[in-house]
């Protein structure tokens, strides 16, 4: 490249840097207020709007022939909608109603998929690792399906406030969607690659 591209001498570069000085209490405080009014701003509205969402998806659906609040969420309308994607999920190992809604919900927070899972199984988030899988091996019958499982969690959508983020920065709806396809598109590989080359050297 040097003899191709870059022929010639070296521009000069020049940085200038500021003075360092340490921090004044006034400026830290500012600092920190910024960063927490605009987290309660994002929690008060947007993440606020969608947890309320899910709780109404999660409780609600049709039951015994009739509309109204459901005993078992897999009757609910967010069980409904996780049983119609679990089969996209299947060559992933985790093809199950559960998985799918877990999945959905982490789109508000990550964390959320952990609550998730705790809730359709019943267990504690503080429970022993032994009490876990056992409740979760209905799900995952493998670790090799778990570990596929955390790799599309680790890729997927990061949640509803970066998505809003990357809307506003982009200001276009058109690269926003393509942005959630694109990262949609990759954790399905990743994890489609986890299994299936995992399962060729597990059997």
């Amino acid at each position: 490249l040097k003899k191709l591209v870059f022929k010639g001498e070296p521009a000069a570069f020049v940085l200038e840097l500021p003075p360092y000085r340490l921090p004044t209490l006034k400026n830290i405080a500012l600092h920190v207020w910024e960063k927490v009014k605009g987290f309660l701003v994002k929690a008060g509205t947007l993440i606020l709007a969608m947890s309320v969402l899910l709780w109404f998806l999660q409780t609600f659906g049709v039951e015994n022939g009739a509309f109204g609040m459901v005993s078992n969420a897999e009757y609910s309308i967010l069980g409904a909608i996780g049983s119609f994607l679990a089969p996209v999920f299947v060559p992933l190992g985790f093809g199950t109603w559960q998985a799918a809604v877990a999945l959905l919900s982490g789109l508000i927070a990550k964390e959320m998929v952990v609550s998730s899972m705790s809730m359709f199984y019943g267990f504690s988030v503080t429970a022993s690792g032994a009490a876990i899988a056992a409740a979760l091996g209905g799900t995952f019958q493998s670790p090799l399906a778990a570990y596929s499982f955390l790799v599309f969690v680790l890729l997927y959508v990061p949640c509803v406030a970066a998505v809003s983020t990357i809307r506003k920065e982009m200001n276009s709806v058109k690269w926003t969607l393509a942005s959630i396809g694109w990262q949609l598109c990759a954790a399905w590989l990743g994890s489609f690659l986890v299994y299936q080359i995992g399962s060729l050297f597990l059997r």
